[in-house]
């Protein structure tokens, strides 16, 4: 008795779950041909309750028999195994291989898949939430050739869109050595591009995982590319992509899995120019151009790629040294991307590269494309403990602070490397006051753009590095203040702090007929140390008297003046945590000027108390005279008596060592004309109180009664111990100030500041 040619079953099962899951509607096309056209939705919708409703049909066919599924309704858009649509059906196609169940994918309305092939039958699943109501489902089944493949997906583009599809079984992994193949329909005036957006392989024993693209008008059909490839793009017309699998390990199968995406799109005027980056004669040249962040829209947004040799297209490309390359755009808005290069220049020998320089300029490979320059880095290399850099810009630059931010198209950021952390050194722009700026380790120098305008301002970049002998502090910056400008400079690291156990060095020049002013910010540095001791140096470099104060309990030093030109040292403790040293100040220069009222009273009181103290010393005498009258007279002979006019000291006979008149008692200027200086802006100490005035008011030089500091200072003997050992009170300042033995060259940086007074822990 023959088998009907097809048999078709429903049964309502019930309500499950809150959802009617109705038992699935099977047929058997095995035996001949299964023209089921529409699949009918049964029982009928509207004799269901307002319920989740799920429809399954399950058809049965020979291998070498091939099924096709449309879609009538609407065009699917592909969604994640685990996804559903929450306002509207979700499909769910999946097949057999060898009597295995595999999910070819999960679908919602509103895309672009049209029509689904298989071999060896297939089971679709239709899920309609309670709220939608449908007569029909949409879905066809007839029966074909065989496709000698696993599936096939044909996906429809009637303009501009994007499609994201993914394997078989995605995202576990794809059966082994099979073939999956997406059919694409573009329309001729448009362009499509492929991109990989997730993708693994498997371990495999034979054959090789690839896929294949049939480009009609190709001469190489079909092209094949592996999966970590650069993928097409720019492609004119309809196209097939395939997804071979291969023989697997047994014992450590591994994963084949691929999801990627679709854009179809008009080209656009770059995509016929060519721009040619010679990079053949660099070593350590790298340029990636990529995109910037992308805006968030809710409508189609073109897609911006980077296509070598006008076919091989990627969002992401990296054009390596030694090379030729030839660059296209398919992009609607070139500025949607940028460029972002990297040079090293190492120094190996020491003998080879001592005191030469070389210019960091953005070179023209990289200024001749049609896109923003984001970053362009230069990283510098050193032999360890053997040399340091040096870098002197085309201008003065100014450090970006708060206070005063850089407005300027770029700016160059500046850190350096030390074995145990990177030390950010700051972001500096032209049209400051920094001459110049040495590291001690191995450095990186970033100059990063902020506008278009750079193209315009070109010109104005552009750093030199040299390579110094080694020096012991992490960065010394060379600063010479512009008159009337302040120069507001910061310790690097800003917001994490020095590193520990590091020094910082500025070398601030005060030009002749110029006194510099120096506040800092803040009243303390913020700094607590675990172990060691953090402090300042601030050294005239013309006298070589320097102070040396406390960062760790002391307030910093009220505003100071100096006359010539100083250093400003720091040095680090072992902090605890979150007690970093922080230390910001200002300079400001302004001319150096005499204040006649300060001096015409200075004269008129120091000539009023002479003749006093004259008056005095003649009443003395007049009276001590009156007396010695008053008593018997003495007939004594004085033969050494002075007959000399008083005030002539070299008619006196006695010589200096044998007179006390090179003994002087020492009287602080601050107590015989200090309150003739109230209103002179001096620097001469005041009494101190115990309330913090941070300096509020506009800076200027002070008038002291002479020339010379009077600043009171304490010379060390040689016996004396060194500042560090002297004994601590709390909240107590303490001052040093002793000269320098010989001259100091104020651009030698082979002894560094610090260590010519480095402090030691005090013993037990």
């Amino acid at each position: 008795m023959a088998r009907p040619a097809c048999r078709v079953a429903a049964v309502l099962l019930g309500v499950l779950l809150l959802g009617a899951q109705l038992q699935p509607r099977e047929a058997d096309c095995k035996s001949g041909p299964c023209p089921l056209g529409d699949l009918p939705l049964q029982p009928p919708p509207s004799t269901l309750p307002a319920l989740n409703r799920t429809f399954t049909w399950d058809v049965k066919a020979h291998k070498r028999v091939g099924l096709e599924l449309r879609f009538s309704t609407s065009r699917l858009r592909q969604v994640g195994s685990e996804e559903s649509c929450l306002h509207g059906a979700t499909h769910s196609v999946s097949s057999e291989i060898d009597g295995a169940s595999v999910d070819i994918g999960t679908f919602c309305d509103n895309g672009t898949v049209s029509r689904i092939k298989v071999q060896e039958g297939v089971k679709v699943a239709l899920r309609l939430p309670w709220f939608l109501y449908r007569n029909v489902s949409g879905v066809s089944i007839t029966n074909g050739s065989s496709i000698k493949r696993f599936c096939v997906i044909e996906s429809v583009f009637e303009g501009e869109g994007s499609a994201t599809l993914m394997s078989a079984n995605y995202p576990e992994g794809f059966p082994e050595d099979e073939l999956m193949t997406w059919q694409f329909i573009i329309p001729a005036h448009l362009r499509a591009s492929v991109s990989f957006l997730d993708f693994s392989m498997s371990n495999c024993e034979k054959k090789e995982e690839r896929v294949e693209y049939y480009i009609p008008g190709s001469a190489t059909n079909p092209e094949v590319f592996k999966l970590g490839d650069k993928q097409p793009g720019n492609m004119a017309g309809n196209f097939n992509l395939s997804l071979q699998g291969c023989d697997q390990d047994a014992q450590n199968p591994g994963l084949l899995r691929l999801q990627f995406q679709v854009l179809v799109q008009h080209p656009h005027k770059e995509s016929n120019r060519t721009y040619v980056v010679d990079l053949s004669k660099e070593r350590t040249l790298f340029i990636t151009i990529e995109p910037q962040a992308p805006r968030v829209s809710r409508k189609f947004v073109p897609g911006c790629f980077v296509c070598l040799e006008s076919r091989t297209c990627s969002t992401n490309v990296t054009l390596t040294p030694g090379s030729l390359h030839k660059l296209s755009f398919l992009c609607d808005d070139l500025t949607r991307l940028w460029v972002v290069a990297e040079k090293t220049l190492d120094c190996t020998e020491s003998r080879f590269c001592y005191k030469r320089s070389h210019s960091l300029l953005v070179p023209e490979e990289v200024l001749q494309l049609p896109l923003q320059l984001h970053d362009f880095s230069w990283k510098l290399l050193v032999p360890k403990d053997r040399m340091s850099l040096a870098l002197v810009p085309a201008q003065k630059l100014q450090q970006h602070t708060q206070e005063r931010p850089c407005n300027t198209s770029f700016s160059y950021l500046v850190s350096g490397s030390r074995p145990s952390q990177d030390l950010y050194l700051g972001a500096f722009c032209p049209g400051g006051s920094i001459e110049q700026i040495q590291v001690k380790h191995n450095a990186c120098v970033t100059l990063r753009t902020y506008s278009p305008s750079f193209q315009q301002e070109v010109g104005t970049q552009g750093l030199t590095v040299s390579f110094l002998p080694y020096f012991k502090e992490e960065s010394i910056f060379t600063v010479t203040p512009d008159v009337k400008s302040k120069v507001y400079l910061r310790s690097p690291n800003w917001d994490r702090g020095l590193p520990p156990l590091s020094s910082v060095s500025w070398n601030i020049s005060v030009p002749p007929g110029q006194v510099a002013c120096l506040t800092f910010l803040r009243e303390k540095s913020g700094v607590v140390c675990q172990t060691g001791r953090a402090f300042m140096i601030l050294q005239d470099q013309q006298h070589h008297s320097e102070e040396i104060f406390s960062l760790e309990d002391e307030v910093l030093p009220k505003p100071r003046f100096h006359r010539h030109s100083f250093w400003v040292n720091i040095s680090n403790c072992s902090p605890a945590s979150g007690k970093q040293l922080d230390l910001h100040f200002w300079v400001m220069l302004s001319p150096q000027t005499t204040d006649l009222t300060v001096i015409l009273i200075a004269v008129v009181g120091g000539g009023a108390l002479l003749l006093g103290v004259l008056g005095l010393v003649v009443c003395c005498v007049r009276k001590k005279k009156r007396k010695a009258h008053k008593g018997p007279a003495v007939g004594v002979y004085n033969g050494n008596i002075n007959t000399q006019m008083p005030m002539q000291a070299k008619k006196f006979p006695k010589g200096r060592k044998d007179s006390d008149a090179h003994v002087y008692a020492v009287i602080e200027d601050t107590m015989v004309y200090g309150h003739l200086l109230q209103d002179s802006g001096s620097s001469l100490h005041q009494p101190e109180v115990d309330t913090y005035r941070p300096f509020q008011g506009p800076c200027f030089p002070p008038t002291p009664p002479s020339v010379r500091s009077k600043t009171p200072t304490k010379k060390l003997a040689s016996e004396e111990p060194a500042p560090s050992f002297l004994p601590e009170f709390d909240n107590e300042t303490y001052t040093f100030s002793h000269p320098s033995n010989g001259g100091v060259d104020l651009r030698n940086t082979d002894t560094p500041l610090l260590h010519a007074h480095e402090p030691e822990e005090p013993a037990g």
